[in-house]
């Protein structure tokens, strides 16, 4: 299944670029999170505080909201029980005996509930199971009692004389709201006329408002508290976490190079040990860089003083080994091969001497381009007409391909001779006897050159060793064309110092490309490499024709008298 691409900003819904922008915000939280250890921990911290302030909270508010139910409803059942014994007694006391004087005692009865209990929700009701009487006065009931009153609370007070039951219920507080409430109902038993059902309602608005009061005060001093909390764990952080950004900062600057810099040490506690320990680490880096670096100098400068005490007894040992080869001819056959062979040492330890020289003048920066305009393709082929003969030997066939933009560059020759010298050396000791091509291209920034051949190949791990000195990539394998091994490390210290790259692409049983690219104008950029590295046939191998190679055959001579149209 294919990967579905996002949607234009012009085709984005109203809900889309909601879910955008709340993204934005997600994603950099998640990036502080992951960035800042002081964020961290004070979020952490508030977020563990903020929770057991809730916990707390809630059991504190719970609790005080229970008590405070049960402190009032002890209260009003006190005194509802005091206003219908009240109440009864006056019932008992009365010789009512006619209706309007029975009405009249009801009346009175209600009042002095109404005075006993302190609530103006009194509702009075005659039992249904109550034989009818005409003297048996009515009841009444105060607005918005009525509403509340359940069927189940009716039900228990008429089937439980001289019980005293409770509900809780919601009254109307006259703003369109409701207040939490009780009602208490109970029995009367009025003389002459049966049992009547008492109800008394009892507003607790006054003690809820005292509940929100100090729920509100709580809120209010937890988010205080988090807020106080959120200051002190950032002042602690920030004290804790400002030397560790001062490590941070000194470890990157003493991994940037510079050994001199320390973090400053105060007080004894943890954090002056940390520093003590650190500084200690630095000097003994400094001074073991500072060793090493010691005996790097001493190192080249061996090197350096060895190549050149040996150059006189070289010069010595050559001149009697040409005096001898100019006679080999005259001697036995095994005296005029060791003589040949004197010969062909000779010149591999005075190629050994040249590249070791070449190699501390590297190490010890010394090395100056002697820079001068040159076309790569022209000492492309002369560096191939050198080794022609060489590489016909091996039974490997050099081609030149050179399609076009035939630049100068700014670049010492020598220094580019050898480069192409070494490359091709290193072809044809692994090219297996199969083509090798060397292409040459440019355009305005840089000049590239690239030989392939289609030889051994490398394994990756043998690819981060080549530009080793001395490195080979079998050690049984003799070299057969007389390399120092060398070559390839010095090749790479030319390109560099040229301000250019040589790079490396290879495959097991495929061949070899090795690319060199360098800057047209000295210092100049290389931007895009104009020949690139992978090449276009990469699985190509074998002795034939290398596919979608464009190689040019033409003689070295063609090629000037095309770009010169006066030759």
């Amino acid at each position: 299944m294919g990967r579905a691409e996002p949607a234009p900003a012009a085709q984005r819904t109203p809900a889309t670029q909601r879910v955008g922008r709340w993204r934005e915000p997600l994603r950099r939280l998640a990036a502080l999170w992951r960035r800042s250890l002081q964020f961290r921990t004070v979020l952490i911290t508030l977020a563990l505080s903020g929770l057991a302030i809730l916990v707390i909270g809630l059991y504190i508010s719970f609790s005080v909201a229970s008590s405070l139910f049960k402190t009032q409803l002890d209260q009003v059942l006190a005194s509802s029980n005091s206003a219908t014994a009240a109440a009864q007694r006056i019932l008992n006391a009365s010789d009512a005996s006619d209706a309007p004087a029975m009405q009249n005692l009801m009346d009175q009865t209600v009042k002095s509930v109404q005075a006993s209990s302190g609530s103006s929700l009194i509702g009075v009701f005659r039992a249904p199971d109550q034989e009818p009487s005409a003297n048996a006065p009515l009841g009444s009931v105060a607005p918005g009692l009525e509403e509340v009153l359940t069927p189940e609370l009716r039900e228990r007070v008429q089937q439980n004389p001289g019980g005293q039951f409770w509900q809780s219920v919601a009254l109307d507080d006259g703003d369109g709201g409701t207040d939490p409430g009780v009602v208490v109902g109970s029995d009367l038993q009025v003389p002459g006329a049966g049992r009547y059902e008492l109800y008394i309602g009892y507003d607790f608005g006054d003690a809820q408002q005292t509940l929100d009061q100090m729920q509100t005060t709580g809120v209010v001093g937890a988010i205080a508290l988090l807020v106080l909390l959120a200051i002190v764990t950032l002042l602690v952080v920030r004290w804790v976490i400002e030397p560790i950004r001062t490590v941070a900062v000194t470890s990157r600057r003493l991994a940037a190079g510079d050994l001199g810099v320390r973090m400053p040490e105060k007080g004894e506690d943890e954090l002056a040990t940390l520093a003590a320990s650190f500084n200690g680490m630095a000097d003994s880096l400094q001074a073991r860089i500072r060793e090493l670096a010691e005996l790097s100098v001493v190192q080249q400068r061996f090197v350096s003083d060895v190549s050149h005490e040996l150059r006189t007894p070289l010069t010595t040992i050559r001149l009697a080994g040409d005096v001898l080869y100019g006679q080999r001819e005259d001697f036995a056959g095994p005296t005029s091969r060791t003589v040949e062979l004197l010969h062909t040492q000779t010149d591999r330890f005075e190629q050994l001497l040249a590249d070791l020289l070449e190699i501390s003048r590297y190490d010890a920066g010394s090395v100056e381009l002697a820079t001068e305009p040159t076309n790569l393709v022209h000492l492309a082929g002369d560096a191939i007409e050198s080794m022609r003969e060489l590489a016909e030997g091996r039974g490997s066939e050099l081609r030149l391909d050179a399609p076009g933009g035939h630049l100068d560059a700014e670049v010492d020759p020598r220094r580019m001779r050898r480069i192409v010298r070494n490359l091709l050396g290193n072809a044809i000791e692994h090219g297996e006897g199969r083509p090798i091509v060397v292409a040459v291209d440019s355009n305005g920034s840089a000049v590239a050159l690239s030989v392939r051949d289609y030889g051994l190949g490398m394994t990756e791990e043998e690819q981060s060793h080549v530009f080793d000195r001395f490195w080979r990539a079998d050690p049984s394998r003799t070299r057969t064309i007389g390399g120092t091994g060398l070559g390839l490390a010095i090749s790479l210290e030319d390109a560099v110092a040229h301000g250019g790259t040589l790079d490396l692409w290879s495959k097991p049983g495929v061949g070899t490309v090795f690319r060199l690219v360098v800057p047209r104008v000295r210092g100049g950029a290389i931007g895009e490499a104009p020949l690139p590295l992978v090449p276009a046939d990469p699985d190509a191998a074998g002795p034939g024709e290398p596919r979608a190679v464009t190689t040019d055959t033409r003689s070295l001579g063609a090629i000037e008298a095309e770009e010169d149209p006066n030759a």
